[in-house]
């Protein structure tokens, strides 16, 4: 791929006429690159400072446009998710991303829209949060993350994938098929503490904290509304640690946050189409979709672990 600064207008495609100028400038306004950027991987190393990656061909054209519209694709869907049900994005988020652009992009790129979720749907129904529910869990998690790391460095991953895999379809299935589906009537401060450590441990080993919150939130028997408000009253914080962490270690590159804006605009239109989705579902609906949720991350872990067996 050939390099120009920052002058698209001077640069075209060899006889392609108006219309190589056409595309050569609007790839060049659209494909803004920052040095190792994730949609340029493939390409030469960029000069540090800011370029223009112009694509010396149509067909490298279509594959840098095909990258950035893939990504802000993934982006939308899992977005759509996170609004309707309150979790789930990181189900497609990075497994997805990860088969574009590197794991160190994609990572923290899943955070930092997660993050601008959590605020938007905060902002918007603050008022269904279960604040002290919220509290509890969120403290809970800080406890939890450095067991979750030094569990990661014991490298027993597989194993406890599985067994949780199993835990979370067990409960799903009984909390739908059973006749007596565990319930909490009110907060109980020992399954808060425990659920929060859990979702910390998990969060920590393999950044999936979501399974013991919705567990939590389903046998609290939360309305939808305030399933979906809570849970981003937990995630936000939590989100902000994991992307301090993120800077702390030097992953927070100017790549990241490039292809952070360029999926930006799919970030916003996907939350308020979840909401209206969010919104339509009964109540029993919701449950059900809840529990199928949780069986599919089961399924996910279940999967991984015997991969790496």
């Amino acid at each position: 791929m050939a390099m120009a600064e920052c002058t698209p207008s001077s640069v075209g495609w060899p006889k392609l006429g108006n219309l190589g100028r056409c595309l050569s400038e609007a790839v060049a306004c659209f494909c803004l690159f920052t040095p190792g950027s994730a949609a340029a991987k493939s390409g030469p190393p960029l000069h540090p400072g800011l370029f223009f990656v112009v694509p010396s061909g149509l067909k490298e054209a279509e594959k840098v446009i095909s990258i950035l519209l893939t990504i802000s694709a993934v982006v939308f869907l899992a977005t759509l998710i996170r609004s309707a049900f309150g979790f789930g994005e990181a189900l497609v988020a990075v497994p997805l991303l990860a088969l574009m652009i590197p794991l160190r992009v994609a990572a923290p790129l899943a955070v930092l829209v997660s993050v601008t979720v959590a605020a938007v749907i905060l902002v918007q129904d603050r008022s269904d949060v279960h604040v002290r529910s919220a509290g509890w869990l969120v403290a809970a998690t800080m406890l939890g993350i450095p067991g979750g790391v030094l569990l990661l460095s014991m490298g027993h991953a597989s194993a406890i994938k599985l067994c949780l895999g199993v835990l979370i379809i067990a409960f799903s299935l009984y909390s739908l098929l059973g006749r007596m589906p565990l319930e909490l009537k009110h907060d109980h401060r020992g399954g808060l503490l425990l659920c929060g450590f859990t979702a910390g441990v998990l969060g920590g080993a393999y950044g999936m904290n979501g399974p013991p919150l919705v567990m939590y939130g389903a046998m609290r028997r939360w309305s939808a509304a305030q399933f979906r408000a809570t849970l981003q009253a937990y995630f936000l914080p939590a989100s902000l640690v994991g992307l301090a962490g993120f800077w702390w270690a030097g992953i927070l590159t100017h790549a990241v946050l490039h292809d952070y804006l360029i999926s930006l605009p799919a970030v916003m239109c996907a939350i308020p189409l979840g909401r209206i989705l969010h919104r339509r579902m009964r109540a029993e609906s919701f449950l059900r979709w809840i529990h199928g949720g949780l069986v599919a991350v089961g399924l996910v872990l279940i999967a991984q672990a015997l991969h790496a067996f």
